[in-house]
């Protein structure tokens, strides 16, 4: 089992910058990547921005060059760094957690990142 608690989330202005982090325990030797994923109200929940152990990164575009997904293995901690936030990136963001074959996902309780116009 892994547990994933995020913080970080709050209001901020449009065009403002927030940084949320994610700490994961318990059997972080399985895990094979991180990522973050978000939902807005009445819409599904969407991968923002994932980071494997090897370093690799995957972004959505629509967050390409505004947010930076990042790891500190001696801290298994991720981190996503946005900036320039929109309206439209309010969200509860969640972390997540996937595990080498046979897969298994994990999830944080989420934070919610409110942006104002």
């Amino acid at each position: 089992q892994v547990q994933l608690v995020e913080s970080g989330g709050g209001l901020v202005q449009a065009g403002g910058s927030l940084r949320l982090s994610c700490a994961a325990s318990g059997s972080i030797f399985s895990i094979n990547a991180m990522g973050w994923y978000r939902q807005a109200p009445g819409k599904q929940r969407e991968l923002v921005a994932a980071i494997t152990s090897g370093g690799s990164t995957n972004y959505a575009d629509s967050v390409k060059g505004r947010f930076t997904i990042s790891r500190d293995n001696a801290k298994n901690t991720v981190y996503l760094q946005m900036n320039s936030l929109k309206p439209e990136d309010t969200a509860v963001y969640y972390c997540n957690a996937e595990s080498a074959p046979p897969r298994v996902d994990y999830w944080g309780k989420g934070t919610l990142v409110t942006v104002s116009s």
